[in-house]
C-alpha cells in the first residue's frame, strides 16, 4: 500500500502520532509518500476540529483517514464528531482526546459506530500497532458502489409486484420496531461545493442506514436504493430496483430500471445480497438494520458497508449457519445481518430480540 500525508500537523500530539504512524506502516512493508500522487491509496488527513478541512480524492479508490486533536473529552463522541467525518469527506475519522499522559484515541465510522482505544507513552509502538490494524483492513478493502442502469424493466413491473410490495411493508415494520434512523441530512453540513464533489464521486444524495431486499427470481432481486426513507419506498426505479447481476471487470452491480424513471443507486450492500442470493438458493429476503441481538456470530473486522471484503466476511458465516435460510449475522460494530425464506420469515423470527444498541469494540 502506498500512503501519505495532508494537511498540518505539528502540534507535539499531531506531530508524534505522524513520526510514529509513518514508522509503524513502514515497517509493514508500506510505501510513505511526501505528496499525493497518483500510486497512493491512503491519505491521512490532519485537520482541526475547529476548522475542519476535507481532502478531495479524484478516485474512489483512495481511502481518507482524518486525524483531529481536542483537549476535552466530549459528552457523545459520535455527536461531536460524526459532522466533522462528514465535512472533511472521510471514510474514517480519528477523533484525539488528549489527557497528561497520552490520549485516547475513538475511531468514528459512517455507519455511525464508534470505539476507542487509549494510548500511554509506556504503551510505545503496541499503540501504533493497534491503530494500525484497526486501519490497514478498512484502508486496503474494495468499494462495489458502482451501478450500471439497464432501462429494460419489462412494462409490467414498472409498478411493481407482490414481492416490492411486500419491501414496502418491510420498510414500514422496520420503522414502527424503532430501529429506521432517518436519513442523514448530509446537505446540511456539507458546503454546496463538497456536497456535489460527493454525489459526483459515490453517486449519493444522502445517508440512510438499514436496507431490505426479497429475491425475484434465481437471478435477480428487488432491494432498496442507497439514501432512502426506508418507511416511503413507493417508486420502482427510485425507491426500490431490481438487481439482476455483478460486473466483476467493471466491478460494478447491474440494475434493470424503468426507462421513464430516473434511477437512484441501490443499497451499498447490494454486494453482499447478490453473493448471499447467489449461494442459497433457499434465501427469499435479507434484511440489514443497524441494532443488535446478543450471542449471535460476528465479523472480526468492521468492514465498510459496499466493500468486497464485508460481503465475503458475511456470506462465509451465511455458509457456516445450521440453516443458511435462516441465519442471524453481526456485523463488527455495525449492526446485523438476517437471511429468511421470506420477509416476513425475518421479522417474526427477529420481534421482540432486537437491542438498538450496538456493541462497540
Amino acid at each position: 500500500m502506498h500512503f501519505a500525508y495532508a494537511g498540518d500537523y505539528s502540534s507535539p500530539t499531531l506531530s508524534r502520532f505522524a513520526q510514529q504512524l509513518r514508522e509503524t506502516l513502514q515497517d509493514l512493508g508500506h510505501h510513505y509518500h511526501d505528496r499525493v500522487t497518483e500510486d497512493v491509496t491512503l491519505v491521512v488527513n490532519f485537520t482541526d476540529a475547529k476548522r475542519p478541512r476535507a481532502f478531495r480524492r479524484r478516485s474512489q479508490a483512495v481511502f481518507v483517514v482524518s486525524v483531529v486533536e481536542v483537549d476535552e473529552e466530549p459528552e457523545d463522541v459520535l455527536k461531536t464528531a460524526y459532522p466533522l467525518l462528514i465535512r472533511t469527506l472521510s471514510n474514517l475519522l480519528l477523533y484525539l482526546v488528549n489527557h497528561d499522559d497520552g490520549w485516547t484515541t475513538h475511531f468514528v465510522t459512517l455507519e455511525q459506530g464508534t470505539y476507542s482505544i487509549p494510548e500511554r507513552p509506556a504503551d510505545g509502538r503496541a499503540y501504533y500497532s493497534a491503530v494500525s490494524s484497526r486501519l490497514l483492513p478498512l484502508a486496503t478493502s474494495t468499494l462495489v458502489i458502482n451501478n450500471r442502469f439497464v432501462p429494460d424493466l419489462p412494462p409490467e413491473l414498472w409498478e411493481g409486484n407482490e414481492t416490492t410490495r411486500e419491501i414496502t411493508w418491510a420498510g414500514k415494520k422496520l420503522d414502527a420496531m424503532g430501529l429506521l434512523p432517518a436519513p442523514f441530512p448530509i446537505e446540511e453540513l456539507l458546503p454546496e461545493r463538497d456536497f456535489r464533489h460527493v454525489r459526483r464521486l459515490y453517486g449519493i444524495g444522502g445517508l440512510s442506514y438499514g436496507n431490505l431486499s426479497a429475491r425475484h427470481d434465481a437471478r435477480s432481486f428487488w432491494m432498496s436504493a442507497s439514501g432512502v426513507d426506508k418507511s416511503n419506498l413507493r417508486t420502482i426505479g427510485r425507491d426500490i430496483l431490481l438487481v439482476t447481476g455483478y460486473d466483476p471487470e467493471e466491478n460494478a452491480m447491474i440494475l434493470s430500471v424503468p426507462p421513464h424513471v430516473e434511477p437512484r443507486r441501490v443499497s451499498v450492500d447490494a454486494i453482499e445480497h447478490w453473493m448471499i442470493y447467489t449461494e442459497h438458493p433457499e434465501v427469499g429476503a435479507i434484511v440489514h438494520i443497524h441494532g443488535w441481538i446478543p450471542g449471535v456470530p460476528s465479523t472480526v473486522i468492521n468492514y465498510p458497508c459496499g466493500t468486497y471484503q464485508l460481503a465475503k466476511a458475511v456470506a462465509e458465516i451465511v455458509r457456516q449457519a445450521e440453516d443458511p435460510a435462516q441465519a442471524v449475522v453481526g456485523l463488527r460494530n455495525h449492526g446485523l445481518t438476517i437471511t429468511g425464506r421470506s420477509l416476513r420469515d425475518v421479522f417474526e423470527r427477529i420481534e421482540g430480540k432486537v437491542v438498538r444498541q450496538v456493541p462497540m469494540t
